[in-house]
């Protein structure tokens, strides 16, 4: 039997290191910025910088949960039309292999790499659930998610951010009226994908409920919109994100939407990922286990 070494947390990292790659991870850092920055502190960790990347980044295969041959579910890959953004954006549907009447659909939307290994099986454990998971891939038109980090965010940063608010409403729209779904729609999304869920409350007025981890708030005079029920999840150390959050909701109150907001203690922007070291298990679990809860009530039924 081969003994896999166990990954490293938060604590294994100087809190320097890890707001680099919070920097890193969403654009301010290029990666021959990060390296740079982060060899001081290699150094005194008794490596180098390039292994301290390497040891932050995901690993998707270790921390997949629900394989696509998996007999529980079926997958398939569908292209929605988006006349109005890009023309197209293709996306992963993940469903029970055997289901007894109309099932509620969620929308996954991906971070700021396009449908990685990661969201894809986010999917699939919604469609172990019972679930209909509809995953598209903002990176559709740059040839999909390339399986390479940085490749990924070059290719992310290029994108049309106005017509990806339009790609994200057809796929939206789309799984409302997908083939065995009940037309009640919930949506889920991490950092730029909990944005996007942010944006399509104020958007989709049939989204019946949301769960944005850690994403950027909408417009706020765009709020009024809002008739989604949202639950709202921040990581306590991520400023970034967190400033964003008095306003957006002072908003929330004014107009009247029903919400719900936690901070999970200890937690770093990302705390949901299980595929890097900012993975935080005792509170992804509280986390997950509150989105399941709100949408079996909202979406069934």
């Amino acid at each position: 039997m081969t003994l896999v070494a166990p990954r490293e947390t938060v604590a294994d990292f100087d809190p320097e290191v890890m707001r680099l790659f919070d920097q890193y991870v969403h654009g301010g850092l290029d990666r021959r910025g990060f390296l740079g920055r982060a060899s001081r502190y290699a150094a005194a960790a008794g490596t180098t910088a390039a292994g301290l990347l390497a040891a932050l980044s995901p690993s998707f295969a270790a921390a997949q949960r629900v394989a696509s041959s998996d007999p529980r579910i079926k997958t398939e890959r569908i292209e929605i039309a988006s006349p109005a953004g890009h023309g197209k954006i293709n996306a992963l549907v993940a469903r029970p292999a055997h289901a007894a009447g109309a099932l509620p659909v969620v929308l996954v939307i991906h971070e700021n790499r396009g449908l990685n290994p990661h969201i894809e099986d986010i999917a699939r454990r919604l469609a172990v659930d019972n679930f209909i998971a509809v995953a598209p891939d903002l990176l559709t038109t740059a040839g999909g998610c390339p399986g390479d980090e940085d490749k990924a965010r070059e290719a992310f940063a290029k994108i049309d951010q106005v017509k990806a608010c339009e790609d994200f409403a057809a796929a939206a729209n789309h799984a409302r009226g997908i083939a065995g779904g009940s037309g009640k729609l919930g949506a889920t999304g991490f950092c730029y994908g909990g944005g996007v869920v942010n944006m399509l409350a104020t958007r989709i007025p049939e989204l019946i409920c949301g769960a944005p981890y850690y994403g950027p708030a909408p417009t706020l005079d765009q709020v009024t919109k809002i008739k989604a029920e949202l639950q709202i999840v921040f990581a306590a150390t991520d400023q970034r994100i967190n400033a964003m959050w008095p306003p957006y909701e002072a908003a929330l109150k004014a107009a009247g939407v029903k919400f719900e907001a936690h901070f999970y203690p200890g937690t770093q922007h990302g705390f949901n990922n299980d595929t890097t070291p900012r993975f935080d298990d005792a509170q992804a679990k509280v986390a997950w286990g509150r989105t399941l809860a709100l949408f079996n009530r909202t979406l069934r039924g």
